[in-house]
This record gives C-alpha cells, sequence and structure tokens, in this order.
C-alpha cells in the first residue's frame, strides 16, 4: 500500500475517531473502505448527460415513440 496524507476539519475528525472508537477498527481501514464505498457508486451512476437536461414535460417515456418520429431518428434516408 501507498501512504498518503489526508486533511479533515476539527468535526470530520472528531466523528471518524468517535467511529474508530466505536467500531475498534483502524481509521485508514475506515477510510480506505469509505474511499471504496465511494468509487463504487461513482462508477455505478449514470453516463454524463442522463438526466441532465429538462424539457419541461414529463410524458417523455409515454411519448418516446412520437418523439422519436418526430426527430426523424432511426429512419432511413
Amino acid at each position: 500500500m501507498k501512504r498518503t496524507t489526508i486533511y479533515f476539519d476539527p468535526d470530520l475528525e472528531a466523528e471518524l475517531k468517535a467511529e474508530v472508537r466505536r467500531s475498534r477498527r483502524p481509521m485508514a481501514e475506515l477510510i480506505r473502505e469509505a474511499v471504496r464505498e465511494y468509487l463504487a457508486r461513482a462508477t455505478a451512476a449514470s453516463p454524463p448527460g442522463v438526466g441532465g437536461f429538462a424539457s419541461g414535460r414529463s410524458d417523455g417515456a409515454d411519448r418516446a415513440e412520437e418523439i422519436l418520429a418526430e426527430t426523424g431518428f432511426g429512419a432511413r434516408r
């Protein structure tokens, strides 16, 4: 493993130390676990752009075929 330095604000450090005492696990182990969980969630998230645009309508899924026809998506040229 590679050693690194992390800076915590006092409140976060106090919470982390309390969890170390409660769980009886080393601080480094808790930090590694938290980073792994964060990265797993981040990589499992939707691709960039998904859900990032608002059409102002809430019936997009119900109107999918109509919307695709309007845009010409899938039409042969």
